[in-house]
């Protein structure tokens, strides 16, 4: 929201909500790292549980890189709220998040899976973004800084689709025990 509306107080907001991540990181790290040593778990219970320690880390990781993008809006002159190519893309990488942690709560692999068939949707948002940003620059090279900056949140966007991505590939390893390429798409 920050993002596409420019509020700074919003934000601002952010890095103590990553550090929060963070500690739920190392929380659940450990209750997994518990279960697997006092409950030996077997087949869809051990599955489960290493299918979770990579989600984790995906999870996390989104959390950074929400905090990079608040980090560039809390000095973005608004340019990017009045972006609607780069607002899709947000709309987008949010929808694929929320529907892959839905997937893992639903334990449902068709979710999970269109998650992992609209990353084509995000990489494309991407490649537009920055084909558009490259003639901006071009265009008027002193503004060339916030350019850039838009260009960074839109890697951090394609990065945290990649990382919803991987989680929807985790629950279905998580429920199926196929990984990767295995049948998944």
């Amino acid at each position: 929201r920050a993002l596409t509306t420019g509020d700074k107080s919003l934000a601002q907001q952010v890095p103590p909500l990553d550090r929060d991540i963070d500690r739920k990181e190392r929380d659940i790290e450990n209750l997994c790292l518990r279960l697997l040593l006092h409950q030996q778990p077997v087949a869809g219970d051990l599955r489960r549980i290493s299918a979770a320690l990579k989600m984790i880390t995906d999870m996390e990781r989104i959390g950074d890189q929400a905090e990079d993008i608040a980090e560039i809006v809390s000095f973005l002159d608004g340019a990017a709220e009045h972006d609607d190519l780069l607002r899709q893309m947000a709309q987008a990488v949010i929808r694929m998040v929320t529907d892959s942690v839905d997937a893992y709560v639903k334990q449902d692999t068709n979710l999970a899976k269109r998650v992992i068939a609209r990353d084509d949707q995000v990489d494309e948002y991407f490649s537009q973004v920055k084909r558009r940003l490259i003639g901006c620059i071009a265009r008027d090279p002193e503004n060339g800084e916030s350019v850039l900056d838009l260009l960074m949140i839109a890697k951090y966007l394609e990065r945290i689709g990649d990382h919803a991505v991987n989680i929807a590939e985790w629950v279905v390893y998580a429920i199926t025990g196929l990984y990767k390429g295995e049948e998944l798409k």
